[in-house]
């Protein structure tokens, strides 16, 4: 699966035990995504495409309106690297 560096450096953060927080508008629909890593550090590659790619992938999930983490799909998909520098 191709995967772009941004969407490589959120399911880093996803797999760490990081989560993507989502809030959404008067009409229910996502306005703005925030991908807070597990330290509470909030990733600034993690945009709104990046998040509707990575959820048409299946590679994100929500789970009873919670916030969204890492599938095992995901799990398999993301490159091991040392930080999320690369």
């Amino acid at each position: 699966m191709n995967i772009s560096k941004a969407e490589q450096r959120t399911l880093h953060v996803l797999a760490r035990g990081g989560i993507i927080l989502v809030e959404k508008n008067d009409a229910g629909k996502i306005a703005t995504v925030n991908c807070v890593s597990r330290e509470g550090w909030t990733l600034a590659d993690c945009t709104f495409s990046v998040f509707q790619r990575l959820r048409k992938r299946r590679l994100v999930a929500s789970s009873g309106g919670g916030p969204y983490r890492v599938t095992q799909l995901g799990r398999r998909s993301v490159r091991s690297q040392l930080d999320n520098r690369a």
